[in-house]
């Protein structure tokens, strides 16, 4: 099938992959602009960009779609289908009538539940015990089509985010091939989403990572898988941020929420309803990343300190 593809992030990449092992002709790829990252604010390609070049397709990058130039470019290529995978930008309706086979999203949760942004990371946020990947004809509205496949799996009680992505963005990859067989074969169903069933996975931002001891040591425990790896739960010691990339639950020992506790080198802090978590992986603020029992022996933090000061 002759594909137009739309992606930007490292979670679409596996997908476009797939459709170039599959035979697919990816006649044109469309990304997100170049963007200045790093140290030395370099610009930078979208990975899918780099994979599209590294294959010879053609790739553009235009700021808005909602213009006829856009809608007569697309028209042009003749696309039998556009594949959308994370692409960052809406479609508008002109553009989503273009292809005879209509344009298919790939999307990281178990459509109508977590539609927006964010669904990989409020999946963890909320502590749910399964996700998935799901294929769909794209409407006007955001991520409201008509769902076609799905594919389930557990998520894993100590996985983070970045971990449940990278899974998720390979189940993706081959749902995309088996939704697109189906949609030539002619067997593919259609099923409309319910929007009594759905939620809105928001955008993360960094005030989400701030740790509020009196909370219950699961929900924060969910806090950090859910933020990791951006972007990332902290508290405050001493003045100063520290970052908890990796953290687990530990029965409770009775200490006000924040207070450490020291048990065999072990970096424990006391959590609501009397519950507590164990700091595995953490990184001090100007510091690099460490165990929580090598925090303990560089920083002299004694039983009975308490994190979660107000940082001035």
């Amino acid at each position: 099938m002759r594909i137009l593809f739309m992606g930007t992030p490292d979670f679409a990449v596996p997908c476009l992959q797939s459709l170039l092992d599959a035979g697919h002709e990816v006649c044109a790829v469309f990304t997100q602009p170049d963007k200045p990252k790093g140290r030395g604010y370099a610009m930078t390609p979208p990975p899918v960009k780099v994979l599209a070049l590294a294959h010879n397709l053609p790739v553009y990058q235009p700021t808005t779609l909602r213009t006829q130039e856009a809608a007569q470019q697309i028209r042009e290529m003749q696309p039998a289908c556009i594949v959308v995978v994370a692409y960052g930008k809406i479609l508008p309706k002109e553009i989503l009538e273009i292809p005879p086979y209509g344009c298919i999203n790939v999307h990281a949760s178990l459509l109508p539940k977590y539609r927006g942004a964010a669904p990989i990371q409020w999946s963890v946020l909320n502590g749910d015990a399964e996700t998935g990947v799901t294929t769909m004809y794209m409407a006007e509205g955001l991520d409201t089509g008509d769902m076609l496949l799905k594919a389930r799996t557990a998520i894993g009680p100590e996985e983070t985010a970045g971990e449940l992505h990278d899974r998720l963005a390979k189940m993706g990859a081959e749902l995309i091939v088996e939704t697109l067989r189906a949609v030539a074969e002619g067997t593919i169903q259609r099923t409309p989403q319910g929007d009594a069933e759905t939620c809105y996975a928001s955008m993360l931002t960094k005030e989400l990572g701030k740790i509020d001891w009196n909370r219950p040591a699961r929900e924060l425990h969910n806090l950090v898988r859910g933020l990791s790896p951006w972007p990332v739960a902290e508290t405050v010691y001493r003045q100063k941020r520290l970052k908890v990339h990796r953290a687990t639950v530990v029965p409770g020992f009775g200490g006000a929420p924040g207070e450490v506790a020291r048990r065999k080198d072990r970096f424990v802090v006391a959590c609501g309803d009397n519950t507590a978590l164990e700091l595995e992986i953490v990184q001090y603020e100007g510091g690099k990343r460490m165990g929580g029992k090598e925090f303990l022996c560089g920083h002299r933090l004694d039983q009975g300190a308490v994190l979660g000061e107000a940082k001035e």
